[in-house]
C-alpha cells in the first residue's frame, strides 16, 4: 500500500512569495512515483491550479478549506455549500459590526467556475489581500454585497477583537449548524474569521478523497501551519508541522520540522523518507 502525503499550501508548501522552489518541485515530483500526493488548502481551485501547474497531484485536491473536492482537470468530487438565505443573514449581521466579508462561491458547476465577491467598502487588510488577486477574472465587486446560491465560504478579515466579537455573536445565532475558524492571517498581519458548511473542513475533505481513492488512513501523513489544519492533524497517522507553524498546531503535531516553508521544510522531510 502506498504512503499518502497531503500538504497545506500557504506558509507550509508555498514559500512566502507564493512560489515553489525548483528543489521542492523535484523532490515532490520524484516522490510521486511511489506515493499518493495531494494538497489541502483554503485557496480556490483557480489559485491552487495556478500555483501548482508544475506539481504532480495524484488524487483530488481539498480546496476552500474542504468545501470543494476536485481534481486538477476540474472534475468535482464533492461540495459543501452555505445557501443564499444563511449567507445573506451572515452578511447582514457582519454589517452590524461595521464589516463586510469576502464571499467565495460557485457560479458554474459544469466548468468549475468560482466567484470571489467583495464589497465596495473595504478595510485596509481586505485592500491588501485583494491586491494579490489583481487581474483575476473571477472577482466581483458589489455595492450591496449579497450571497449567491452556492457559497463555499464567507471570510471576514480584520482586527482580532472585532472578529472575536462577531464570532461569538454568530455562534449564538447559528449554534453548531455552521463551522467557524478564527485564526491569525500571516500575510497581512490581521485575523480572519472563516464561516463554512458544518461538514466543510480539511478532515471531511480527506474522508471524501479516501472514499474516492480507497486508501488507508494508517498510511496518511499531513503537513500544516495554521489552525485550519487541526482537523486533518487529528485524523492522520502522522501530523507534521513546519517550523513556522502556529504554536497551538505544533502542540498537536507528531513531528515539528526544523525548517520553515521558506526553507523547503516539506520537501526536506519527504527527501528523507525512504
Amino acid at each position: 500500500m502506498k504512503n499518502i502525503y497531503i500538504t497545506d499550501l500557504d506558509h507550509t508548501f508555498l514559500r512566502n512569495d507564493l512560489s515553489v522552489s525548483p528543489y521542492t518541485k523535484k523532490v515532490w515530483n520524484d516522490k510521486a512515483h511511489n506515493s499518493i500526493l495531494s494538497v489541502a488548502t483554503a485557496r480556490t481551485y483557480k489559485k491552487t491550479a495556478e500555483f501548482l501547474k508544475e506539481i504532480h497531484i495524484s488524487v483530488p485536491m481539498i480546496l476552500l478549506d474542504g468545501a470543494l473536492i476536485a481534481t486538477m482537470d476540474r472534475k468535482i468530487i464533492d461540495t459543501k455549500f452555505i445557501n443564499k438565505e444563511i449567507g445573506d443573514v451572515i452578511v447582514d449581521e457582519g454589517l452590524k459590526f461595521g464589516i463586510t466579508p469576502f464571499i467565495l462561491a460557485m457560479t458554474d458547476s459544469q466548468n468549475l467556475s468560482e466567484a470571489f465577491i467583495y464589497s465596495t467598502v473595504l478595510n485596509q487588510h481586505q485592500v491588501e489581500v485583494l491586491s494579490r488577486y489583481r487581474g483575476d477574472d473571477n472577482l466581483q465587486k458589489l455595492k450591496n454585497i449579497r450571497a449567491m446560491d452556492e457559497n463555499f465560504k464567507i471570510v471576514y478579515m480584520g482586527e482580532e477583537q472585532l472578529l472575536r466579537s462577531l464570532h461569538i455573536h454568530l455562534q449564538k445565532m447559528f449554534g453548531d449548524t455552521l463551522k467557524f475558524i478564527l485564526a491569525p492571517e500571516a500575510y497581512v498581519g490581521c485575523y480572519f474569521l472563516t464561516i463554512l458548511n458544518l461538514e466543510a473542513d480539511k478532515s471531511h475533505g480527506i474522508e471524501s478523497v479516501r472514499e474516492y481513492c480507497d486508501f488507508d488512513l494508517e498510511n496518511l501523513s499531513v503537513f500544516g501551519d495554521n489552525l485550519n489544519d487541526l482537523g486533518m492533524f487529528k485524523l492522520a497517522k502522522i501530523s507534521i508541522a513546519v517550523a513556522n507553524a502556529h504554536d497551538e498546531l505544533k502542540s498537536h503535531a507528531d513531528i515539528i520540522l526544523p525548517h520553515t516553508n521558506d526553507e523547503d521544510g516539506v520537501a526536506k522531510y519527504l527527501e528523507g523518507i525512504r
